[in-house]
């Protein structure tokens, strides 16, 4: 049993992507993400028409007040007082916003929490290059790392009972509208999709313990598995991807969820439940490759079909990231901590060894990278 203590933290970051909230902000905002790669504004504009699509605004950004909210809450039913502060790699509140902050409420050892589950470049390290890059701009980064705010992060927690157990009732659930869509649960198949990444980037990723496909496939194990338990019978399963970008000449990480659905539709498969286990909220992602693209892709092949749920705000989910915070203290005081996990990996590590989750496999970027061995804080 963890000690109920935060000590050494006095504040929390919860550390997301971005997204904008109106339509003037969708190629600022798309620049910000892009940057460095020389996209024109011509094509900016047509990747944009996924954000126009729904009035200019990115879900993400409610999700996360609305995440925040949950975690406060859940925080001061522990009896536990830790402010929360919430600041974004791509649109406001921007990093420097949230370091701004945290400097202002005196805050001087804070744990990160990334709004992603997984550990790979875009999952973990380029958050730790952005408050190292956004730190030194500030004036603000020594050799040994941060020289106001002290950072740690917890581990990734895609192998987390907590995360685990909110996808399983998700799953769950998903079977349920499956069946009050007239669709067969018995005969139904689970598609799990997360972001495609490129096949550099996940053979970069296995420094973690496991690459970025190996960690999903590991966890899908796991909740099918549960969900079978549940639902009293055996739930056959496959891992898909979404959200592919950049060149056609450039690999990812395949198959693209609407071709799977292509090939299981060929095969015979009616009724499909999507879970988007590679996502914390139903942001854009979710909101346009599955709940618009791969449904219609769905009901254009004759299928039943449903999208299961986040993890979102899940009492499962946000209990289990406070166990997490906890564990990081203890962690962060020197104690023994039994790290609990599902699955057949590891714990992943809090603190990163140095090169970890590099961009390009073999790569260095030449960018530090806070909450690592290379720069400790």
């Amino acid at each position: 049993m963890l000690d109920v203590s935060l000590t050494p933290y006095d504040a929390l970051l919860l550390y997301s992507f971005g997204g904008p909230n109106k339509p003037e902000d969708v190629v600022p905002f798309l620049r910000n993400v892009t940057a460095g790669k020389g996209i024109p504004d011509s094509r900016l504009e047509e990747v944009g028409e996924h954000y126009y699509g729904f009035g200019g605004k990115s879900p993400i950004n409610e999700q996360n007040l609305a995440l925040k909210a949950a975690l406060e809450a859940e925080l001061a039913a522990r009896g536990l007082d830790l402010p929360v502060v919430w600041g974004n790699r791509n649109w406001e509140p921007y990093t420097r916003d949230a370091v701004a902050e945290l400097e202002e409420i005196g805050a001087q050892r804070t744990v990160v929490l990334v709004t992603s589950a997984y550990s790979s470049y875009s999952g973990c390290r380029q958050y730790r290059e952005d408050l190292a890059v956004t730190l030194d701009g500030l004036g603000k980064l020594g050799p040994e790392g941060s020289t106001t705010v002290q950072f740690d992060k917890i581990r990734s927690y895609f192998n987390h009972p907590g995360f685990a157990e909110a996808n399983v009732d998700a799953v769950v659930e998903g079977f349920e509208a499956l069946a009050a869509k007239g669709g067969d649960p018995r005969a139904a198949r689970v598609v799990f999709v997360t972001h495609s990444i490129p096949t550099t980037m996940e053979a970069a990723s296995r420094i973690s313990h496991a690459t970025y496909s190996e960690q999903h496939l590991d966890l899908a194990g796991v909740v099918a598995a549960q969900v079978s338990e549940r639902l009293g019978f055996d739930v056959p399963w496959d891992l898909a991807y979404c959200s592919r970008s950049g060149p056609p000449s450039q690999p990812w990480l395949e198959p693209d969820v609407n071709d799977h659905l292509e090939r299981l539709a060929g095969d015979g498969l009616r009724d499909v439940v999507l879970s988007p286990i590679g996502f914390v909220s139903d942001h854009m992602e979710v909101a346009y490759d599955l709940d618009t693209e791969a449904l219609e892709t769905a009901g254009r092949l004759g299928m039943t079909a449903v999208r299961a749920g986040t993890v979102g705000t899940r009492q499962p989910f946000v209990g289990g990231l406070v166990d997490l915070l906890l564990e990081r203290a203890a962690i962060a005081r020197g104690e023994d901590v039994d790290e609990a996990t599902v699955g057949g990996l590891p714990a992943f590590r809090s603190v990163c060894a140095p090169g970890c989750c590099l961009r390009r496999d073999g790569e260095p970027s030449g960018i530090p990278a806070l909450c690592s061995t290379d720069l400790q804080s």
